[in-house]
């Protein structure tokens, strides 16, 4: 009878009919009624392994069909409340987030698919000192063009994050470093060659930092632009490139195509009829500095001047289909064994319509920056290695390339 009366109600105050509100009902005393609430028995522990800011906990789960995952929770180093999670398919959970060897207690607990959590069990664990003071104690730093690089280790391959605090007379600036490689060395660009003060602190991934580490002071290497005034095309490694107006040693003239004006006609042009009725990529430019050199940098202008332009008598050809996109960088000193130094990209930015924003064009008069991994070996031969045009298959075009690094080494 009271089943009855509550289910009047429901149909006076809703709207609702006495078969709808029927079934609702006895379908949720049905579903209530089959809802496991059995609580499942605790795990064993089998071993606790002390790690680098944390600790390894073994266990064996109790055996039951429906467990979900091993739940374990502390409380870190920085007095917050967490905890970590395992598979039932595993048999260990991972405890971090530590810094010292402070003993901790761990709460253990099981559980299932309705989510009826154990009872929990309490485990201690005295974790090693923090591998992010192992790291920051590793760190060194070398001079090198343009900047400095920084090396250090991380055997325990955690993430971890360099706080590089750069002093110029009093100014400082910081740059964030990371990685979760065992060995690391990554270079910091953009600083003068001046006197420079340099610290650092490391955080691992849960925050716990190391306090700052003076690394002392270091003067980065003078980055000069090589002089093309002595530089040379060897033909019989190169592509032609003297189509129509245009001419290989072109590249390096040290002008800019201009937008404007074809009067200095600047650039270089492949064309396919002179190249065998093909572009087989890679198309090879290959210079000869009669010098030596390294470099750290290339700057690339595509060719910017176009007889198609139509109405807009400054609209540049940047982007479009025969002007040069990708290419790779080889060095040597022989003519026969060459380094592959970088793999570039100009890139796309064109939008469905074909349109170039405003920012890209702008970037494109400036030229195209490309920053190597690391500092070039000295060498007197550079082949720039045309892999892709932005889509013709007839032509490829470029105005001009600069390297910049130490140059003329005696």
């Amino acid at each position: 009878m009271r089943t009855y009366k509550i289910i009047k109600k429901m149909i006076q105050s809703k709207g609702l009919s006495f078969a709808c509100v029927a079934l609702l009902f006895f379908s949720c005393k049905k579903s209530n009624e089959n809802t496991d609430t059995t609580t499942p028995a605790d795990l064993t522990v089998v071993s606790v392994t002390p790690t680098s800011g944390g600790g390894i906990i073994s266990y064996e789960l109790p055996p039951e069909n429906d467990l979900l995952f091993v739940r374990a929770d502390y409380i870190n180093a920085q007095s917050n409340e967490v905890f970590r999670v395992s598979s039932k398919e595993n048999n260990s959970i991972e405890i971090s987030g530590l810094v010292d060897t402070t003993p901790l207690e761990v709460t253990l607990s099981v559980v299932d698919k309705s989510q009826n959590q154990s009872e929990g069990i309490i485990v201690s664990l005295t974790p090693k000192r923090s591998f992010i003071f192992d790291v920051i104690e590793d760190i060194s730093l070398t001079e090198d063009l343009g900047g400095v690089r920084v090396n250090w280790e991380n055997p325990e391959e955690k993430t971890v994050f360099i706080y590089l605090y750069v002093d110029v007379n009093g100014e400082e600036e910081v740059r964030i470093l990371s990685s979760n490689s065992k060995t690391n060395s990554k270079f910091v660009r953009g600083l003068a060659a001046v006197p420079t003060n340099f610290s650092a602190k490391v955080e691992d991934f849960d925050g716990n930092m190391t306090v700052v580490n003076e690394l002392g002071q270091y003067t980065p290497l003078f980055e000069e632009k090589i002089t093309k005034d002595t530089w040379a095309l060897v033909e019989n490694l190169s592509i032609n490139g003297n189509a129509y107006e245009g001419s290989t040693v072109n590249f390096w003239d040290d002008i800019v195509d201009s937008s404007t004006t074809n009067s200095d006609n600047n650039y270089f042009i492949i064309d396919r009829g002179d190249n065998g009725g093909v572009l087989r990529w890679p198309l090879d430019i290959v210079i000869d500095l009669n010098k030596t050199a390294k470099i750290n940098r290339i700057k690339v202008w595509q060719r910017a001047f176009w007889y198609g332009r139509g109405e807009d008598p400054f609209k540049p050809y940047y982007y479009q289909a025969e002007n040069l996109r990708s290419f790779e960088v080889y060095v040597s000193n022989d003519k026969m064994e060459w380094q592959l130094i970088g793999t570039f990209d100009i890139g796309d930015p064109k939008s469905s319509e074909g349109e170039v924003p405003i920012a890209k064009l702008e970037e494109a008069a400036l030229g195209h920056d490309f920053i190597l991994d690391e500092i070039s070996p000295e060498f007197r031969y550079f082949k720039f290695s045309i892999t892709a045009n932005f889509g013709s298959d007839t032509f490829v075009h470029g105005s001009e390339v600069s390297l910049f690094g130490i140059d003329n080494i005696q």
